[in-house]
C-alpha cells in the first residue's frame, strides 16, 4: 500500500486549434514563458521547500490521439509517489488502467480513466531533469 497517492499537479494538457499560436498568445498576453511544449511551472514543495517541482502546460494538436480513449477536450496529469504500488492498488480496485508504466529520464507516467470517461495521467516526476534542461526558463 502505498504511503501517499497524488501530491499535486503535473500538468495540463488541452486540445488546440493552434497550439504555436496559442502559446505565443499565452506568452504575450498573460506573462508565460513558453516553449515548444508550452509552459513549465516552476513551484517549491511544501514538504521540502528546498526542492523545486515542475507542472507542465500543454496545448495539443486538435487531433492528436494521446487523449485517447476519453473524447475529452483536456486531460490532467497528476504528481504521484510510488507508481508501481498505486497501480497495484488501483488494479486491485478494479481502475481501469489504459496502459504499462513507461520510464523516461524525467520520471514514470500511467494512463488510467475516471468514472466519467476523463484520461487521466500520473506521474512520478524526476524533477531534477527539468530544473537542468530549463533552469531560468520556466514560468514562475
Amino acid at each position: 500500500m502505498s504511503k501517499k497517492k497524488v501530491t499535486g499537479i503535473g500538468g495540463i494538457f488541452f486540445k488546440s486549434k493552434d497550439p504555436k499560436t496559442i502559446n505565443e498568445w499565452y506568452n504575450k498576453h498573460l506573462g508565460l514563458v513558453t516553449n515548444e511544449y508550452g509552459s513549465l511551472f516552476e513551484f517549491r514543495q511544501s514538504d521540502e521547500p528546498d526542492k523545486k517541482g515542475f507542472l507542465q502546460w500543454s496545448p495539443f494538436e486538435e487531433k492528436t490521439k494521446y487523449f485517447e480513449p476519453s473524447q475529452k477536450e483536456f486531460m490532467i496529469n497528476f504528481r504521484v509517489e510510488n507508481i508501481e504500488g498505486l497501480v497495484a492498488e488501483l488494479k486491485a480496485a478494479g481502475v481501469n488502467v489504459v496502459d504499462e508504466i513507461e520510464t523516461y529520464e524525467y520520471g514514470k507516467f500511467v494512463h488510467i480513466m475516471d468514472p466519467e470517461g476523463n484520461k487521466l495521467e500520473l506521474w512520478e516526476p524526476v524533477d531534477q531533469v527539468f530544473d537542468d534542461m530549463y533552469s531560468g526558463k520556466t514560468t514562475k
